[in-house]
């Protein structure tokens, strides 16, 4: 757990500075030139020393999927998703090992995953998820998605009347069942956290966003959710609430610094005011936003306004990668295009901190990680300055972003641990890994049932197609 990191580039104001870091303990200890060493000895020479990103929001199990899923708009594709066959606990399990690594490889040492669960399995999925990221060694911000209303009520009505089957579990249970992982497996100073998160205003009911507000109060928990997503979410809302999403849950108390939400995408300028003075954070995931055709979020208008933005790869079959730093490639320059004012226009040192600090902001602890401080534990990230797509020698920081990095980290510690060295996870076997993978499936092609051709039927008329 104590190293030295010798001759490091590491990013200061606006420049580069060659320097020593002394981790001690899983902590930063110093950062400076010419330090005793202390451990191990690093040698850092041509590499750059960032602080881990944050995977803010994704869904590990929807590993299953990608590739696959139909060009639909969000409402449809959940339909197209839930019809796929149930998963068993061994995906779970193989598709949190899977999420873990592309993330660590892609420069990220924390990863939210707004957890599907297996119906009468809710703990033993949430148990297996844990024990995925345990072994590879990520931070694990395990944030189990609950609902208490069923797939067809998350949709607005229009003129018609729809009847929506009851959910099979209720409000209650499923608390207890929150509760209850909270108990068995929130311990974050082992690195696993427990996080409430009900899926959204579409799918949940007032009942379970103020149970799951108690118990994030009661037992210091994050809350997470997605929130506008697309423009029949925002339809909706005004349906339930007369009001904005925004504004509804700011009045029943789910807003919060410890709020942090994915998605945003069809919020008012008074929704943006209103999660600036309630400090919750912006979890932006431009990718799969667009591959679901639900729109850009404005998130040169929340970074102006004062909000918290964090980047996230959502689930592998929205988005079908959990490459980060191709989502904060992407959720950094589609925004030139939103805003002619080029002043406003997100630098690849910004995106780089909203990736780690923004994140840290978001799971309200930026005290303990996000940036290269001393007294903040070490989760890093060497990059390999070397490499051929991080060549030739300009702007890392710059290359990084803006350009198409592949296989260029070199090591990785998630609180002093070293996870990944000389770019390989030496945690798991990740060959056995991929062999699992391929084993467990199989080539396919997409397929619409008659449940999904019934509620496309329904979407194309309420939303006027």
């Amino acid at each position: 757990m104590n190293f030295t990191i010798q001759n490091v580039l590491i990013a200061v104001s606006d420049d580069y500075a060659t320097v020593d870091v002394q981790i001690v303990d899983g902590a930063i200890a110093a950062i400076s030139p010419n330090l005793q060493v202390i451990g191990t000895a690093i040698d850092g020479k041509n590499k750059l020393l960032l602080p881990g990103f944050f995977n803010a929001h994704t869904h590990s199990s929807e590993m299953w999927q990608r590739g696959i899923m139909s060009a639909f708009p969000l409402e449809l594709w959940l339909a197209e998703l839930y019809d796929f066959a149930p998963l068993d606990p061994e995906q779970v399990y193989l598709s949190a090992l899977g999420t873990a690594v592309e993330t660590l490889l892609s420069g990220g040492t924390s990863v939210v995953d707004h957890l599907v669960l297996i119906p009468g399995l809710e703990l033993e999925t949430i148990a297996i998820a844990t024990r995925a990221y345990r072994e590879v060694g990520i931070r694990a911000f395990i944030a189990p998605l609950i609902q208490d209303e069923s797939l067809t009520a998350g949709m607005p009505s229009g003129e018609s009347v729809q009847n929506h089957e009851p959910y099979f579990r209720s409000t209650a249970a499923t608390l207890e069942i929150i509760e209850e992982a909270v108990r068995q497996f929130h311990r974050p100073d082992e690195g696993v956290n427990i996080l409430v998160a009900p899926t959204g205003i579409q799918l949940c009911t007032d009942a379970l966003f103020e149970g799951c507000t108690e118990l994030s109060d009661r037992y210091n928990l994050c809350r997470h959710s997605h929130l506008l997503e697309t423009r029949a979410q925002e339809k909706l809302a005004q349906e339930k609430y007369g009001c904005t999403a925004v504004e509804h849950l700011k009045r029943i108390g789910f807003l919060s610094d410890r709020t942090s939400l994915a998605h945003c995408v069809w919020l008012n300028d008074t929704d943006i005011t209103i999660l600036a003075e309630t400090q919750s954070t912006v979890v932006h995931n431009p990718l799969s936003n667009l591959r679901l055709g639900s729109g850009i979020a404005p998130i040169l208008k929340y970074r102006q306004a004062g909000v918290n933005v964090a980047f996230g790869c959502d689930g592998a079959s929205s988005n079908d990668s959990q490459d980060l730093l191709e989502a904060i490639k992407m959720g950094s320059i589609l925004h030139n295009i939103t805003d002619s004012d080029y002043q406003s226009w997100v630098t690849p040192r910004q995106a780089v901190e909203m990736a780690s600090l923004g994140g840290a902001k978001g799971l309200n602890i930026a005290d303990k990680l996000g940036s290269l401080t001393v007294g903040k534990q070490a989760d890093l990230v060497l990059y390999d300055l070397t490499n051929l797509s991080l060549l030739p020698r300009t702007d890392p920081i710059g290359l990084l972003v803006l350009g198409r990095p592949s296989n260029v980290v070199d090591s990785v510690w998630v609180n002093g641990k070293q996870i990944v060295a000389d770019g390989k996870v030496t945690t798991i076997n990740v060959d056995e890994l991929r062999q699992e993978l391929f084993n467990r499936s199989q080539w396919e092609a997409k397929r619409k049932s008659e449940t999904v051709a019934q509620i496309e039927a329904h979407y194309r008329t309420v939303m006027g197609l």
